[in-house]
């Protein structure tokens, strides 16, 4: 649950862009990795999506030329590129991960992609123990269907890191200059089965454990992320991955282990 204060802004303004903005979140983090107790087509997946969150296409910036004929402007500017750049790369040297990938389409918006990228192979100089890699989007898309666990950090524009999102279990983080940031899950409200008993709390317990990380209290991160990881382990799995166990009963699970 949001503040109240930040649930004001949100329903004045209208859209969690005008949040991001309001507050400078530029970094949207999402980790995506295997849940174990929930069999999938790859066991060993564990890569996180760095999304710039602050322009591209979510800019709003779009006006109607003549009826009928609408443009949609993508702002890419060298401040932000260079800031989300370098945030990836130093996630990936504080979380001991060797490769970053960013994610683009160059060789069709040369200007505004071409200029993210550009960035990200400055930033790239400046830390030569991180591997660096850049792939075309649909490439990313392709080869993420086929086999995920080659990637590691992927940093990217707006817009991509939307298509390349993860739902259902992913949890996320919105990072902000000067230590401010919001969490949340992604995989949005489900009004369908309200008041059954049968919702998954792990995307949003997850996001509270990265919550905690970031305010730097890993030891109740630490048992928070065991207990949820433990109860899926042993198959006390909602009915959206398969298992019979209510939203109480999957949450009972989990405070029997955080207290233990």
């Amino acid at each position: 649950m949001l503040p109240a204060t930040i649930l004001k802004f949100h329903k004045i303004h209208g859209t969690f862009m005008d949040l991001f903005l309001e507050f400078d979140l530029y970094a949207n983090v999402r980790p995506c990795k295997s849940l174990e107790g929930y069999k999938t087509v790859y066991d060993d997946v564990d890569l996180v999506t760095i999304r710039e969150n602050t322009e591209g296409e979510y800019s709003g910036i779009e006006h109607e030329i003549v009826d009928g004929v609408v443009q949609s402007i993508k702002l890419i500017t060298r401040d932000a590129s260079m800031r989300v750049a370098e945030f990836a790369f130093d996630f990936a040297r504080a979380n001991n991960r060797p490769t970053v990938t960013a994610v683009h389409k160059a060789n069709i918006m040369r200007m505004s992609d071409g200029l993210f990228l550009r960035c990200c192979r400055e930033v790239a100089e400046q830390h030569k123990d991180i591997k660096f890699r850049e792939m075309y989007l649909d490439t990313v898309c392709l080869n993420m269907v086929q086999d995920p666990t080659q990637f590691d950090v992927l940093v990217m524009p707006n817009l991509y890191g939307d298509i390349l999102r993860g739902l259902g279990v992913t949890p996320s983080g919105n990072i902000g200059a000067g230590g401010v940031a919001i969490f949340e899950s992604v995989h949005g409200t489900a009004p369908d089965i309200a008041g059954e008993d049968k919702a998954n709390p792990t995307a949003l317990l997850l996001s509270a454990v990265m919550m905690l990380r970031h305010m730097e209290l890993h030891d109740h991160a630490n048992r928070i992320e065991n207990a949820v990881l433990t109860s899926s382990r042993e198959k006390h799995l909602t009915g959206d991955l398969g298992g019979e166990s209510k939203c109480s009963e999957f949450t009972a699970a989990i405070c029997e282990k955080v207290q233990s």
